[in-house]
């Protein structure tokens, strides 16, 4: 089989779409989701927000990709084919996510919003205009929303230290932006590490036991991959965050 054939996606090969930055180190962004995606047996495509200079202790430098070409990305991948499900992590501008908003108007492709607010070595990845255009245009037509600890007591303004107040978060997010929402809590300390599921009917606690090391970069991209390349093979979404939940654990820990 030819390279070029081997990119065609087939019906045992549903296509997701990943728009997301590119790690210069490989660790998260695009890189990630598009090797989440070919190891759960998903075609991927991706568009490229921003071009990243970053090592395990720092971002150095970060250029964003202009929206009018994040536009012409979008057209493009849609043009060879409508994904079934996509996923957004770092549009890192107020520009980049509302061109992203916009061309979601209307479109019934199940989206999974990362927001990602800030690398983990602690360099700002979405600009202020940014997060008020993530809160006022993206998170509305979202299926899913997946903010870790810290992203998720930005969006909501509520302090979370234990597993309850995630609970209390998740339930704030759906209430305030309409989509469902998981809080996942690697952040926080413990044995375990739990997330929270809600969409407004359903609730799930999912844990795993803490995998000692790390910290563990790119997780929230593997995840929201993982839940994205799910929705893209039909599973409903509270089993395909469950499943999700199983993939990132199970990364993790042949990492060690």
């Amino acid at each position: 089989m030819s390279v070029l054939e081997n990119r065609v996606p087939s019906k045992k090969n549903p296509v997701a779409l990943t728009i997301a930055g590119v790690d210069s180190i490989g660790g998260a962004g695009v890189a990630v989701d598009l090797a989440a995606f070919a190891k759960l047996g998903v075609a991927g495509r991706c568009v490229v927000t921003a071009l990243t200079a970053q090592s395990q202790r720092a971002v150095l430098g970060v250029q964003g990709t202009r929206p009018a070409m994040v536009l012409k990305q979008l057209e493009a991948v849609f043009a060879e084919g409508q994904p079934k499900a996509a996923k957004c992590g770092m549009l890192f501008s107020g520009g980049v996510v509302e061109a992203v908003a916009e061309f979601w108007q209307g479109r019934r492709v199940p989206l999974v919003v990362d927001p990602v607010l800030a690398a983990s070595s602690g360099g700002r990845l979405l600009n202020a205009a940014g997060a008020r255009a993530l809160r006022r245009q993206l998170l509305p037509l979202a299926k899913l929303v997946t903010p870790n600890v810290p992203e998720a007591e930005a969006l909501t303004g509520l302090r979370i230290r234990e597993p309850e107040e995630m609970r209390a978060a998740a339930r704030a997010l759906f209430e305030k932006f309409g989509c469902a929402a998981v809080v996942t809590g690697g952040h926080l300390p413990g044995k375990e590490v739990v997330e929270i599921f809600y969409d407004g009917r359903e609730e799930l606690l999912l844990v795993s036991k803490r995998v000692k090391g790390g910290p563990w970069r790119g997780t929230g991209c593997r995840f929201s991959a993982a839940v994205a390349a799910g929705l893209a093979k039909g599973e409903q979404l509270a089993t395909a965050v469950a499943t999700a939940k199983k993939f990132v654990s199970g990364e993790i820990g042949s990492s060690e």
